[in-house]
């Protein structure tokens, strides 16, 4: 939302969404402020992956990728570039991809980058791991700006799901959560309410309840997340309809 529009508080009552996106660039911006590092540190974990799919595929490959997309973060880190971010630019997804552009530009190669980062790894990249993921997301022909976009939208997702299982977990329902979370895709292997309700000791009609509270919770969450990465309120609703676009309806739960 932008910057107050819910964002300070959740379902559980524990403030998650004041420290997310925007916040967390502004609140990194403010070099040597309390949080400062904090906050670089969150956003260099919840974004890495789709920058570092946006460097491969550009065609550099994965040990640079790796390099570059550390180069990238040290930069954000160290030289204290978001302080020049500005929320009225528009979409965080869009800011952190022009950077990264700008970056690569001013790149001539990969010594130069390792020498920027003077060793300090601001974001742990298992190239592996990333890689298995990047071949994975390469069942889609992509152009590297849209393969970014997608890769957003996924790690978004993600972010909403983990938030998710966080409150029902602290709520002593974890196992209702990870038996319920196909549902928000309509994934075949979530299989019918009356099936959950006998591996979960539940009448079928409350998990129906259950499952639709669930998909409520997810689409709020969603929004107060997405919100907090625009400028408006009206620049919500137009991220959702491109995130729908990007993966699609039956990917996005909603």
């Amino acid at each position: 939302m932008p910057s107050s529009s819910g964002a300070g508080t959740d379902h559980g009552g524990r403030g998650r969404f004041a420290t997310t996106q925007w916040s967390l660039v502004l609140a990194g911006g403010q070099r040597g402020s309390e949080g400062a590092e904090e906050a670089l540190a969150r956003l260099c974990s919840l974004y890495w992956y789709p920058v570092f799919a946006f460097v491969r595929r550009q065609g550099h490959p994965a040990d640079e990728a790796q390099d570059l997309t550390q180069g990238f973060f040290t930069r954000i880190i160290e030289k204290g570039d978001l302080g020049d971010a500005d929320r009225s630019r528009g979409r965080f997804r869009s800011f952190l991809l022009t950077a990264c552009q700008h970056f690569l530009s001013n790149e001539r190669d990969r010594a130069r980058a390792l020498k920027r980062g003077g060793g300090r790894l601001p974001v742990s990249i298992d190239v592996a791991a990333a890689e298995g993921r990047y071949e994975r997301a390469l069942a889609h022909s992509e152009t590297p700006e849209r393969l970014y976009d997608r890769q957003w939208c996924l790690t978004l997702l993600d972010g909403v799901l983990e938030g998710l299982r966080e409150d029902y977990e602290a709520a002593g329902k974890g196992r209702v959560f990870d038996r319920l979370k196909d549902f928000l895709t309509a994934d075949e292997g979530a299989g019918t309410h009356a099936e959950a309700a006998r591996e979960l000791g539940m009448a079928a009609a409350a998990v129906k309840v259950a499952v639709h509270r669930l998909r409520r919770r997810y689409r709020d969450e969603l929004r107060r997340r997405v919100a907090d990465t625009v400028e408006s309120a009206e620049d919500v609703e137009d991220e959702i309809r491109y995130l729908l676009t990007t993966l699609g309806r039956s990917k996005s739960g909603l």
